[in-house]
Parts: C-alpha cells; structure tokens; sequence
C-alpha cells in the first residue's frame, strides 16, 4: 500500500508507533537513517528534517554541512523485529539543500529523474533483484568469523543446508513489509544463499533492495550469524551477485527489449565502475559464472547478458555482473539510461554468442570485449565516458573516481 501524508498520520497516531525512522543512503548506498517522534512527523512532511551532513561519504564537509530529509509518505512500512507496542516504522526520504535546491548527490532522486525521463519518452523500466550473501558464525565476542554457517552446496536441503530457518525469517518479515519473495534457496558456496522477489518499477525495486539487505543483516543477527553482502567473502569459492533482470514496455515485437540489451552491452564497460564498486568486485568478475565478456545470449549463465526462458509478459534480460556493494539507485538509473539510448538510437543487437566462455577456446575470447578487469581501470572507464558524465552528476563521478 502506499500512504498519503495524510494517511501516514493517521496510521502513525492510530497504531502506536512511537519511533518514526527517516532513511537515506549516501553515494555508495549505505543506508544511514535518523528517528524522529510522532509529534515531529508534521514538520518533516512540511520542512523538512535538519541532519548534519559532513560525517556522511560524498555529502560535505564541515563548511557545508546543513542537508535536509524528507520523507517519501508512499514508502511507509514498520520494521516487525521491533516492540508491537510503541511501533518503529521507516520511510525513505529525498535529500534537498535547506532552499529545498535537490542535493546533487541524492541518488535515490537520481533514479526518480531517469524513470521520469523514461516515462516522458513513453517508456516504463521494471526491475528484479537477484541479491546472494553468505552466513557466517559469530566468534565468542559476537564479532564475525569467516566461518561459514554451513557446507552445503546448490539448492541443497536440511540439514545439510542451515540456512533454511534464516531464510524463512527473512521472507516472513518481507511479506510483512510488503515486499513478496518469489523463491529462496542455498547457493553455490558453503553459507551461501539467494532470495528473489517480484518484479516491481524502479524506484520501488531500488528501496526494495535496500530493505532487503536490512531485513537479511538483522534476520542473521537474531539467528546468531552475520550477513556478508561483499563481493567475494572467500578466496575460491563463489562471489556474491547482484543479478539484475530489467523488461521495457511497451514491447509488443521484443523489439525494445533487444534495443535495450545492444544499450547496455555498448555501455557496460563504462557502467562497471558504479556496478563493481570496490577492489574486491574484480576478484569475483571472470569466475565461477560471474561474466568478464561483453556478450549476450539466451539462458547461457556464462554471458554478461542473458535472456531467461520465458513467455512473452515476462521476457526480460539478466545483466549479471554486478554485485552487492553496487547502490540499486545509481545502477537502476544507469541502466534505465542505457536502455532510453539504445531503444531511441534503434541501436542493432549483436549475434547472440552459445558459447560457453568459461570454456571457449583463445581465438573465441580473443574477439570479444572485456570489462574493466581492475577498480582503477574502472575508474578509467568511467570518467573518460561521455555517456556516465551526461548522466551521472559530476560531484558523484569525481567521488567513486577518488575513492
């Protein structure tokens, strides 16, 4: 459901909740929050909410450092790990300078306008988040170990797989919030695991994400374990992932779908800096099924794109190689944009290529593309791109450029 801020506070004074927490992410989509009272919830809505910005990565300094929140009434949800009486609920909020000018480094406002955009054009972006992370022991200290919680393998059952009880919890309380998973299993490594849930437009499918990743952490940490989001936990075994599916309507022929995969495809390497990263992303990128070739294919895993199999409704493209460290904001914006490029430019799909790359001969890789196969290489990419400084703020590419 999504609430009015008339409807919020009737909801706030109706159901007791006493703790109303105002969230955010900084540039690198670290969720940060701060809690308000109920009797504050008015001048939120109307002014905003003051937070001292200099300690938050990419939002200022000390010269500069008055930022406002507020709150989007339409993502209001209560956390159900919290008491039932005296409720805590959270809203995600935009970001604006004390004029109410937007803060250029907002991203989640970055992703508003590209959907705009997009719908302007007559186009609507949708999105599925694959999100994998492993689960580690806790020392005698409570701190984390990197011991996983268990050896089971892929899509393996109790009890080889431990998880399973972690896993429930966390798609209850999804359910709860108002996010449905579709499916959830172990994965690959040992204390791996994956839960997917439904498709839903951008900027939801970005907030999604970002729920998602709390809901897991503090799901862990009542069941005695810790939630590793990194991109490669541990040193030869499975990376974690941030597959992304990604359809266009209208599509009646598939054609948008291929205009939009040919975008994604010319400008992933230039992307790669925003959905890789950090150094340890380029660890996993190139093994056990996370993609290094720019290249496209129906249902091979071993592609930087693929086309699942499915009927018309749901045919969509997977692009997988990025990772959990990636802000959902800035990679859904990107590739809303990518997308927009490659349908209004008609740009040609490439011939689909059935190989298998983890095992194609010198001659087959030695034609294809690569992406950035380091962070710095990434940076590279990124800032001597046309595409990235047209459409990510500079402040925000200067700032994943230093760091």
């Amino acid at each position: 459901m999504k609430y009015s801020k008339e409807e919020v506070m009737q909801y706030v004074s109706e159901e007791d909740v006493k703790f109303i927490r105002l969230a955010f992410c900084d540039v690198f989509g670290v969720q940060k929050n701060i809690s308000i009272m109920p009797h504050e919830l008015s001048r939120a809505f109307e002014y905003g909410i003051a937070f001292d910005a200099s300690a938050v990565a990419g939002f200022g300094d000390e010269a500069h450092s008055d930022l406002f929140l507020h709150p989007d009434p339409a993502t209001l949800t209560w956390l159900p790990w919290r008491p039932e009486h005296g409720k805590v609920v959270r809203m995600f909020c935009s970001v604006t300078y004390p004029d109410g000018t937007p803060f250029e480094c907002d991203t989640r406002s970055l992703l508003q306008r590209a959907e705009a955009d997009a719908k302007a054009a007559g186009y609507t972006f949708s999105f599925g988040a694959e999100q994998e992370f492993y689960l580690f022991e806790l020392d005698d200290n409570n701190a984390p170990t990197k011991t996983p919680y268990d050896t089971a393998g892929y899509m393996d059952m109790a009890p080889e797989d431990k998880g399973e009880n972690v896993r429930r919890e966390i798609c209850l309380t999804l359910e709860q919030m108002g996010i449905f998973p579709e499916s959830s299993h172990h994965e690959q490594g040992p204390g791996q695991n994956e839960i997917d849930f439904r498709y839903a437009e951008g900027l939801t499918a970005a907030d999604n994400v970002m729920t998602f990743q709390t809901v897991v952490k503090t799901a862990a940490r009542r069941n005695g374990v810790y939630a590793d989001f990194s991109p490669k936990p541990i040193d030869g075994e499975a990376g974690n992932g941030f597959h992304i599916n990604v359809s266009v309507k209208p599509d009646e022929k598939a054609e948008n779908l291929n205009y939009l995969i040919a975008g994604i495809l010319e400008k992933a390497a230039a992307m790669t800096l925003f959905l890789n990263p950090v150094e340890s992303s380029y660890n996993r990128l190139g093994k056990m099924k996370a993609p290094i070739y720019v290249s496209w294919s129906a249902e091979n895993r071993s592609q930087l794109v693929r086309v699942p199999a499915a009927s018309s409704e749901y045919r969509r493209a997977e692009l997988r190689s990025p990772d959990p460290a990636a802000n959902p904001y800035i990679a859904f914006a990107l590739i809303i944009r990518a997308g927009l490029y490659g349908i209004e430019n008609k740009l040609k799909l490439p011939e689909p290529l059935d190989h298998n790359l983890y095992k194609a001969d010198d001659k087959t890789l030695s034609s294809l593309k690569k992406l950035p196969l380091s962070l710095e290489e990434a940076k590279q990419a990124a800032k001597n791109d046309d595409f990235i400084k047209a459409n990510i703020p500079e402040r925000i590419l200067q700032i994943f450029c230093k760091n």
